[in-house]
């Protein structure tokens, strides 16, 4: 069996690992992009090269043989030691150039980001931005993303980065609902309607405020979006929880009490090691620590939009 797998090539591992992921042949072809008899002859002859069934053929799918099961372990051994030597290769480029994909929610995008993105286009003219919208932390170590920007107080362990500001968060309602914001009684807020993120997100202080403090009657909308959330309070379905950079940006929205430290949440700039010195990488975490800092009072619920620059000067482990 030794001279038929030795010539086996990486694409028929991606093949047997597809397979094996998706438990059928249709999804699969899907998977790796070929179509499904390309799938079932290559199979075929696989196993015809090996000599041995790599899948038993069900109604409700196929199923790993132990063959099957070595192969498909040798092939996510390989898909690591692949893209682990891609990190490395991408972490030595001469200069900032390339395709950079950054990771963020669609709230920091829009409210914070996004002037700040044009701008480093314009200074690394060469470094083309990929910029995938997600609430939901991808996977860095598979380079579904090469740069995360993220609220978070637990970043993962496997990443390097910097925290560049904290995000406070504040209690919002409609100005004209609101004429005077700082008279606002507490018995007055507790028979308003509100407006919250949803269960899936649960965790967040803001939202278990909600759940053990109001009414479940007096919640009159949910969504898993802030920038929903946001808009969903400045329409006027409720009051509810934003960071301040998002509702003191908005003049139709008055805040209806401090920030509260309870619920603020670091903003980290985050990376895999592999590619921290990539110079595109580099380039972008250094700039957009700098420009952030430039906000970080108002980002931190501050009066203004200056700020002083972030401490840090380098990545942190």
């Amino acid at each position: 069996m030794a001279e038929p797998f030795k010539n086996l090539a990486w694409d028929d591992f991606r093949l047997i690992k597809a397979v094996a992921d998706a438990k059928g042949l249709p999804a699969a072809a899907a998977s790796i992009g070929v179509n499904h008899s390309t799938v079932f002859r290559r199979l075929k002859q696989i196993e015809e090269q090996l000599g041995a069934l790599l899948f038993e053929r069900h109604r409700t799918g196929y199923a790993l043989t132990p063959a099957g099961e070595e192969l498909v372990a040798l092939a996510n051994r390989l898909d690591e030691e692949i893209t682990s030597v891609g990190r490395k290769l991408a972490g030595r480029e001469p200069a900032p150039s390339g395709e950079l994909r950054v990771t963020t929610p669609d709230s920091l995008l829009i409210h914070l980001l996004m002037p700040m993105l044009a701008t480093f286009r314009e200074r690394y003219p060469e470094v083309r931005l990929d910029i995938v919208l997600s609430n939901q932390p991808l996977n860095l170590s598979k380079r579904d993303a090469d740069v995360a920007v993220r609220a978070t107080d637990h970043p993962p362990e496997n990443l390097v980065g910097r925290r560049v500001a904290r995000i406070a968060w504040a209690l919002y309602g409609r100005a004209s609902d609101f004429p005077d914001p700082a008279a606002v009684k507490l018995e007055e807020l507790a028979a308003r309607d509100w407006v919250s993120l949803g269960d899936t997100l649960g965790t967040l202080k803001a939202v278990k405020f909600v759940q053990e403090n109001v009414a479940p009657d007096r919640v009159a909308y949910k969504i898993n979006s802030v920038l929903g959330l946001a808009e969903a309070v400045e329409s006027g379905v409720g009051i509810g929880h934003l960071p301040c950079l998002i509702g003191d940006a908005r003049p139709a929205l008055v805040r209806l009490g401090p920030p509260n430290d309870d619920y603020a949440a670091d903003l980290w700039l985050l990376t895999h090691p592999d590619l921290r010195h990539s110079p595109r990488v580099r380039a972008f975490l250094d700039f957009l620590a700098v420009e952030i800092g430039r906000h970080r009072r108002f980002i931190e619920g501050g009066a203004g939009h200056q700020a002083e620059l972030p401490e840090a000067a380098g990545l942190t482990a």
